[in-house]
């Protein structure tokens, strides 16, 4: 058997080969990371529920007026959950009630 030696010339891997592990990382910069990603996956969360209640509904009623329609006046935001409501309560759907 024999070993590789340290040295510029590339000796194929084979039993007993030292291989140099990664750096490591510091814990500043993994507490930073999981910081990071917890952020992002909270983002992620609250992005879904607020789109699943339809609590960015106007917001995105006004970006598609401005977009589609920008020489009328779009409702307002009494107006649009009130008429949001109605057509709720006429075709209900799927909902239960």
């Amino acid at each position: 058997m024999t070993l590789a030696h340290n040295s510029s010339e590339s000796a194929p891997l084979g039993p007993g080969t030292a291989v140099s592990a990664p750096p490591r990382t510091g814990s500043k910069e993994l507490c930073a990371r999981a910081g990071r990603a917890v952020l992002r996956a909270a983002r992620a969360v609250h992005w879904y529920v607020t789109s699943l209640m339809g609590d960015n509904a106007y917001a995105t009623y006004l970006a598609h007026q401005r977009r589609t329609h920008p020489d009328t006046q779009p409702l307002t935001e009494r107006q649009f959950w009130r008429q949001r409501m109605d057509d709720q309560d006429r075709n209900p759907g799927a909902r239960c009630c």
